[in-house]
């Protein structure tokens, strides 16, 4: 199996791409900058196309069997606009997989995003992957309006796709803005960190077995004829952020002090995203 994989640079991505390069799969990696570099190491040699994804071509594909789309424009807070990330997260992505299915591609795995639910998480328990997309910020908008767009890319060119949104993946080689590296940074340099309240209830799920399910869903829908999949991705073990915090704090034996409280929610904070697995 031959995979084009794009976002290999990223957080999850990175643990994607050295998963793929220690199996017998080809992959050919995308990055947008010869200077961007994956976040975590990785020792294979990987091959590389530089170049932006507007400027992809047909030739790229070549031999490819799986399209595996994990870049995403603006993850992180605070968003870019609406309109670029309409542009970067829609736009030229759709563009590529024109570009790949003139190229002969007909498999395509996409990673989305658990906040595309955003409200409408608060209905559901467990949320199912038919849930309604009431996403809250311009990133998960973006995110909502780019699985309708490639879903209707593979009805109109009756091609397979494995639509897959991620919920709260944690581990090596994430920013250390995000939660679990500042609780480590903090607890490893005795320091203590402030948190809200952190009542919200999520699905942590470590990135390791993130891409472990991404190359899962790439064999899988490479035997598979003219379907679309919608999956989520998690845990199945639902826990309050406070709960994860205190854990990871204990875990490295910190010094310093969780402050619980300290910092304010989020506008439209949802409190409560658990997927439903199957």
């Amino acid at each position: 199996m031959k995979i084009f994989l794009t976002g290999g640079t990223g957080f999850i991505g990175s643990h994607v791409l050295k998963q793929l390069l220690a199996s017998d799969i080809e992959v050919i990696a995308h990055r947008r900058k010869e200077s961007s570099s994956p976040n975590i190491q990785i020792r294979d040699s990987i091959s590389w196309l530089t170049k932006p994804i507007s400027e992809i071509d047909e030739s790229d594909f070549q031999g490819v069997d799986v399209l595996l789309h994990l870049a995403s424009h603006s993850v992180q807070y605070p968003f870019d606009s609406l309109q670029n990330n309409i542009h970067f997260n829609v736009v030229e992505p759709l563009g590529m997989f024109e570009k790949a299915y003139q190229a002969g591609v007909n498999k395509y795995v996409v990673a989305g995003s658990c906040f595309e639910y955003g409200l409408s998480g608060e209905r559901y328990e467990y949320i199912p992957a038919k849930a309604p997309l009431e996403p809250t910020n311009d990133y998960a908008t973006s995110k909502a309006m780019s699985f309708l767009a490639f879903r209707q890319f593979a009805l109109n060119k009756k091609v397979s796709l494995s639509y897959q949104r991620i919920f709260h993946a944690f581990g090596e080689g994430q920013p250390d803005n995000r939660l679990w590296p500042s609780i480590k940074n903090a607890a490893l340099e005795g320091k203590d960190l402030e948190l809200t309240q952190g009542e919200q209830i999520r699905d942590f799920v470590l990135v390791e077995e993130v891409a472990e399910k991404l190359i899962r869903a790439s064999a899988a829908i490479k035997v598979l004829d003219r379907v679309i999949l919608v999956e989520n991705i998690g845990s199945g073990s639902p826990q309050s952020i406070s709960e994860f915090a205190k854990y990871w704090w204990e875990f490295w034996g910190a010094s310093g002090t969780l402050k619980t409280g300290a910092l304010p929610y989020r506008d439209n904070e949802v409190m409560r995203f658990v997927p439903e697995l199957k």
